[in-house]
Parts: structure tokens; sequence; C-alpha cells
């Protein structure tokens, strides 16, 4: 039996939205510069927010998505959101959406949380691949996951709106183990 922690490792665990979440979950999901990566169109009320915390459902199979919250283990303090979305229970992928707050950037915690998914989606769920959409000007964001072993497999032109232009991305695929 395996006795590393599947959700956990020195610095950082990944676990499911709780109450205390809420203003976090606020900031960040209101956080306009952040929509044009997601699919956000309006802002969401904490009364939203608390409700999608109190029903959360962490079954992917019926939601086809996953959030997880990432936490510093260090302060036991969230510092970001690691999601999996469009889930395909047919050919066992999913796409990888993550945030970690600007305040904990270039601190490594994005890479971990990455790798604990993928290790949950490899030895939990059984996936196969996971893909993610990243702007092509997000050079942050093309680094981290080219550093976590995914490779280019698209370039899609315009693919994103900003405003009333368009920006190119790049979309990456990961085979899992």
């Amino acid at each position: 039996m395996n006795a590393t922690p599947l959700l956990s490792d020195a610095r950082i665990t990944l676990r499911a939205p709780e109450p205390d979440d809420l203003e976090l979950l606020y900031a960040w999901e209101n956080d306009t510069r952040l929509w044009t990566v997601g699919r956000a169109n309006a802002p969401y009320s904490r009364s939203q927010l608390a409700e999608y915390i109190s029903n959360y459902d962490a079954d992917i199979y019926s939601q086809r998505q996953l959030r997880m919250i990432i936490v510093e283990n260090a302060t036991s303090q969230p510092i970001g959101a690691i999601d999996l979305y469009d889930f395909d229970p047919l050919n066992l992928r999913a796409g990888v959406g993550i945030l970690v707050d600007s305040s904990h950037g270039n601190s490594g915690f994005a890479s971990a949380a990455i790798c604990l998914l993928e290790r949950y989606c490899s030895m939990r769920l059984g996936l196969h691949q996971l893909w993610a959409v990243v702007p092509d000007d997000n050079s942050a964001c093309l680094a981290l996951f080219r550093k976590a072993g995914y490779v280019t497999c698209g370039h899609m032109k315009s693919w994103i709106r900003c405003g009333r232009s368009y920006t190119s991305a790049l979309m990456f695929q990961h085979m899992l183990p």
C-alpha cells in the first residue's frame, strides 16, 4: 500500500471548498482580470458562492468538474484553487485550470498543485490524459505547463475574447501514467 497521501505533499494540500473559503472565492471569482481565462462573464454574489460551497458535489462523474482548494501546509491558509473541467468519462480526460493568489506567485505552489492533481487523476480517477488551454501571452502559465511536462498540441488563433479583441491560445496535453 502506498503510504504517500494522495492529495498532499510537504508544502501543500488539495481539499474541497469549505465555508471559510467564501471571501477568497469571492475575490478570485470577481477579479475581472481573470475572466478571460475562465467562463465568467458577470460577478458572483457572496450568497451564490456560499450556496455553491454548501451544495458542492465532488462527484466528477455527475458534475463533469471538480474544484479543489490549494492550502499551504505551513500556514493552513488557502492560496489558490485547481479545477478539473469538461471531464470526459468515455475518453478519460479533463481540462485543468489553476489559480494561485498573486501574493504567492513564483513560489512553486502551482507546480506542486499540478503534480498532486496528476497523481490523483492517475491513481484515483484512472484518467488517461489532462489538457489545458493557455493564452499565448500568459508566459508564466505557459512556462508552468511546459515545466509540468505538458506538450503543445495546437495553436488556436483569436481563441479568447478580451473585450472587443481576441487573443490566441495554445492547447497543451499531458498523458498520465
